[in-house]
This record gives C-alpha cells, structure tokens and sequence, in this order.
C-alpha cells in the first residue's frame, strides 16, 4: 500500500465539504486546532482528539546510547517526546 498521504489542500476542501462551509474558514478552523494541540502539547499537557486518539507530551529520562558507527556509547540528557495514542474508534474503524 504506497497512498500518499492526504496534503493540506485537500484536508481542507474535504473538511469544508464536510461542515458546508468555504475553504478559508475549514482552513481557519484546521490551524486553530493546530495550534491549540501545539501550545498544550508544549506546556506539558494532553489533548485528546475524540474518534482521532490522544496526544500527549511525555518526559524522557537520560539515557546511554550508542553510536552505530563507532560503537561509541554517550549519555544522551533527558527530554521530551510527543507521544500519539490511537482511538479505539478508530482502530476498529481501520480493521
């Protein structure tokens, strides 16, 4: 299965079709959710995307690892992930 996948551009004609509103509000509607998952997730916090799944900041402890090419093994310092966690609406909904 090589789909590419869906752009911007189509993301936002389908979901103007979909609320039965034009492009540009679909459009402003698509960066407010972007932006208000960015702020949360940068903060620490959790959105969780009904039917979608949750998306969650997560802390990382340091950690040893190894450099592939030589072999060589560094403390990497502690930081954060962004973490996704699939819907189960969603998972049925694929399967």
């Amino acid at each position: 299965m090589t789909n590419k996948p869906m752009t911007k551009t189509q993301l936002v004609a389908a979901l103007a079709e979909e609320m039965g509103a034009d492009k540009k509000t679909a459009a402003a509607a698509l960066d407010g959710v972007a932006a208000i998952v960015a702020r949360e997730i940068a903060a620490g916090g959790a959105v969780a995307l009904p039917g979608i799944g949750k998306v969650v900041c997560r802390a990382r402890p340091e950690r040893e690892v190894r450099n592939p090419a030589t072999g060589e093994t560094i403390t990497k310092p502690a930081d954060r992930a962004v973490k996704v966690t699939v819907a189960k609406a969603l998972k049925d909904a694929v399967a």
